[in-house]
């Protein structure tokens, strides 16, 4: 009964996204009331549930992520983005330019939302492609690659924080093993994949091309660096603080609280104000602007991940997730396995990454006590899952069309094909890595 339940709710989850075309949000939270009434629950335990599950979530993820979107923002209208690819690029030289593009997507996607890193690097890639006459797609999809891999396995993205969040998995040691992931994935879906794409030389239309920045006013390349890697830096430093000296002491206790994500992405923010903003001569209202926007790009992302927050409450306090632990641990699967199986499919239903992730958590969360399976690649065996094989019903698929002047049918060729391989590869890498844990 509670897995017919659990499927149905799933089923009806993607009807109404994919065929009504209601909102996530406005999808979770009817799903969780129909769930609520299913198993008998008052109408005030219901309320009571969902006002917990999106409380919980966002009170943990609401700064890292507004933060997080602001220092994105930033280092994107201040060119820090461009300095990095330009740089990179006189260090590769022009034989080796993808390589350079897909350190630059890499690097800058850390602390860029996908969307705007889209929207920012191809562009980049377009223009590149036509001063250097090579083709669009040989360049632009591996940087994606890097980009989509960011997106789907590295915090502090929206994703990836709120799966840790569910799992109760140490953010650092997430985003450690997810580096380890991260490159091979990279690596295969796209240079190696993009030896096959030569052969596409549709030319992306000029409007996309990129806007020019005057080099003299660029930030230079430290702090353009800084200002993506600084996040990174000071989370991972404090998970290899917690390993190396557990003894708690002044210096440990700094280091666990500037390295704590909420504070790392704010002192992060307040340094890149200063060194792409304030130290380039640009008043602080003048680079408050855009950062507002920023936050209404994010406003989506949020409310789904607190519609998801609500659904998962729904389904601890009816009962159903304590019940669906025998089940489950019963099945002739791995739980990592079952985590990126179940995400998979509810991600080629649906279409969006977020959603097959943090859905996926609330079905699966229970398993970790039960298994003993580890927190952290349960994060990342579930983030795999959620970018497998992006089709016509994720709006990445119809930018990437658009962009680079593509068919239907290229587009699957393409862009299609190297997400799965990201979620593949992710797949056997978090099995790697669990046999060393």
């Amino acid at each position: 009964m509670p897995i017919l339940l659990l499927i149905s709710a799933v089923l009806i989850l993607v009807l109404l996204i994919t065929v009504v075309k209601l909102h996530p949000f406005l999808s979770f939270l009817l799903v969780s009331i129909a769930v609520g009434i299913a198993t008998n629950m008052e109408v005030a335990k219901i309320v009571g549930a969902i006002q917990k599950g999106i409380g919980d979530i966002m009170g943990s993820l609401l700064v890292i992520l507004i933060v997080g979107a602001m220092l994105g923002k930033l280092v994107a209208d201040s060119g820090a983005a461009n300095q990095i690819a330009d740089s990179l690029i006189r260090v590769f030289g022009t034989k080796k330019i993808q390589w350079a593009l897909v350190s630059t997507a890499f690097i800058v996607g850390i602390p860029l939302f996908y969307g705007v890193g889209f929207v920012l690097l191809v562009p980049l890639v377009i223009t590149i492609s036509e001063k250097y006459k090579m083709s669009a797609v040989y360049l632009g999809l591996p940087t994606l690659a890097a980009l989509s891999v960011t997106h789907g396995y590295l915090p502090p993205h929206p994703s990836p924080v709120a799966l840790a969040d569910q799992f109760h998995a140490d953010l650092g040691k997430t985003l450690l093993y997810g580096f380890l992931i991260a490159i091979p994935a990279i690596i295969i879906a796209g240079p190696l994949f993009s030896m096959t794409l030569k052969k596409y030389t549709a030319k992306p239309l000029a409007i996309f091309s990129t806007k020019n920045f005057d080099e003299q006013k660029l930030p230079n390349l430290f702090f353009s660096l800084l200002a993506a890697f600084l996040p990174v830096l000071l989370i991972a430093l404090d998970t290899i603080v917690k390993m190396l000296f557990p003894e708690k002491n002044v210096f440990t206790k700094t280091m666990h609280t500037i390295g704590d994500p909420s504070i790392a992405m704010l002192i992060s923010l307040l340094i890149a104000l200063y060194t792409l903003g304030i130290r380039q001569g640009k008043k602080i209202a003048a680079i408050m602007a855009p950062m507002s926007d920023a936050i209404k790009e994010i406003s989506s992302i949020l409310l789904i991940i607190a519609g998801a927050g609500a659904l998962k409450q729904i389904l601890t306090d009816s009962g159903i997730s304590n019940e669906l632990i025998q089940p489950l641990s019963g099945l002739a699967i791995h739980p990592l396995l079952l985590a990126w199986s179940i995400s998979a499919i509810i991600r080629v239903s649906v279409g969006s990454a977020t959603v097959a992730g943090l859905t996926t958590a609330g079905i699966v969360a229970p398993l970790i006590a039960s298994t003993g399976v580890n927190p952290c690649l349960m994060v990342l065996a579930t983030g795999a899952g959620s970018l497998m094989f992006s089709h016509v019903n994720d709006p990445g698929f119809w930018m990437f069309k658009e962009y680079f002047n593509l068919t239907v049918k290229e587009t699957i060729k393409t862009w299609s094909v190297m997400e799965t391989i990201v979620s593949v590869v992710g797949l056997i890498g978090v099995f790697i890595l669990n046999s060393f844990l």
